[in-house]
Parts: C-alpha cells; structure tokens; sequence
C-alpha cells in the first residue's frame, strides 16, 4: 500500500505497563524487543534460528527477534530497533495512519523479502495491534503485508476475533498468502468445515500440507476428511491428472482412510 512519508519519530519507551492480548501457553513468555515488557504468547515453539527463512507463526518472538538480530546488517537492525521503539511509544492512530503502519509498508525495502515477515510480525507485537488494527492493515496492504498479519494472529489474538481474515486469505489463489493462512491460528479457530476446505485448497494449489499447523491431530480420525480426500483422487484418476503426493500423507492420518478410488463410500460432496 502507499503511505505518506513520515519523520520517524524518537524512540521511546511506553509509559504504560500493558501487555499485548496473547494466546497463553503455559508460562512461557515473550520480551517486547523495544520496551523489556513481557505477555503471554501463542503455543509456538523456539526454531532452530539458523534457518534462513523462518516461519513467524511457528517460532516464539524473542527466537524471531534473535534470529534477525543474527541475520540482519547492523544499519538494517538499527532500523528494526527503532521501529519497535516507534511502535511501542505510539501504538494507537496517530492522524490519517500511525507512524508503526508506515514501517510495516517499508519493511519490506529495508530488510528484503526473507525477513519482512519476521520484521513485520515484531512490529505488530510492538504496537500491541489488537483485531481492529491487525483487519485495517491487512484489508489496506499488499499481499506482503497481509501475509504478515496472518503470520501475527497467534501471537496477538487468543479468541476466533479475526477469522474473517483467514477465510478471506483462504479463498484466493496466492500460494504463500494460502500457506500462511493455515498456520496456528486456522489450527486452534477454523470449524471443522472449513478447516477441511483448507486442506483440500492447499492439495488444489500445491501448497505442502507441512505448512497446515496441527495437521496430524486435526486429522486423527477425520472420516468426513478422508472422504473427501477420497473423492478428490477419484475425480483426479478419472481425469487422467495426477493425485498430489501429499494427498496420501493426509489421507494415512485420518486413520480410518478409505481407499482413493474404487471404494465403498458414497462420493457425495461436503456442503
């Protein structure tokens, strides 16, 4: 999206001692990299921050923070510290957009495509965006920075509050804003209806099925998924087009899978 050009403004510490609404996992807890506050985060686990392309749904945000601080040259995590600063000190509205909301769209310039997921992603958590902001930035920005909201959902939003984002993500064909919209938060928030549509839109576009979050306990014992997954390589086979190797991976974890074709069960389809 295009935005003003705006002053960063001087770095600041929050006066408040608020925390960002999370998803709780236990004790764990993240640090706000520009303030040293603590909250709550989503079940997310600590990557190994060697990997060159982190997922930032996946990895705890101190992990995200580290792995960047690693990564990054020293003028581009100058930048991302002051950023953060910016975000925490002026988290709401501030005129027409926020001074944090102008950061998010330069991410992607300052710390190039691999990591302006991670970048983008921090500076939300700094901001504390909550539902209103997270919708504002996704419904306004590119398929960049909508892809990280979608990566931020579980680290901000504990209740189904922004699910509208994750079916409006499920229903385009862009693979990688499809891959982030199955992350955790899909996991722990879509029905079951849906969540099963997921899965067969990543087997229509080809985006692994590593990417959907809990896979292997949502599907555990998924009749009404191994149906449909059924059906789906019948119409295939019958078409004389290949069944998607991943088709079978799913299939083995609904446990009571039926044979792709050439089975008993009814091929009607999910309404």
């Amino acid at each position: 999206m295009k935005h003003p050009h705006a002053t960063p403004a001087t770095p600041a510490a929050r006066s408040d001692n608020a925390t960002t609404p999370t998803e709780a996992d236990d004790n764990t807890t993240v640090t706000n990299a520009a303030t040293g506050r603590h909250s709550p985060t989503a079940s997310v686990t600590d990557a190994d921050t060697t990997t060159e392309h982190p997922n930032p749904a996946h990895m705890r945000l101190t992990s995200l923070h580290a792995h960047l601080n690693t990564h990054l040259p020293g003028a581009v995590r100058a930048w991302l510290d002051q950023a953060l600063a910016e975000a925490a000190a002026h988290p709401g509205a501030h005129g027409p957009i926020s001074v944090w909301e102008l950061r998010i769209a330069e991410a992607g310039r300052r710390c190039g495509d691999e990591y302006a997921d991670a970048a983008r992603v921090l500076i939300l958590h700094a901001a504390g965006a909550g539902p209103a902001a997270l919708s504002r930035v996704y419904r306004q920005g590119t398929a960049a920075e909508r892809r990280a909201v979608l990566h931020a959902l579980p680290h901000l939003v504990p209740g189904p509050d922004v699910l509208p984002l994750i079916e409006d993500a499920l229903r385009t064909n862009d693979t990688r804003l499809l891959a982030a919209a199955v992350g955790p938060y899909a996991a722990r928030h879509l029905d079951p209806h849906n969540w099963r549509h997921a899965v067969l839109k990543c087997l229509f576009t080809g985006v692994p099925v590593d990417n959907v979050a809990d896979l292997e306990r949502r599907a555990r014992a998924d009749a009404e998924l191994a149906r449909m997954l059924g059906d789906y390589a019948a119409e295939r086979t019958a078409a004389g087009r290949p069944v998607p190797e991943d088709l079978s991976r799913v299939l083995a974890l609904t446990d009571s899978a039926p044979a792709p074709h050439g089975s008993d069960t009814p091929h009607g389809k999910e309404s």
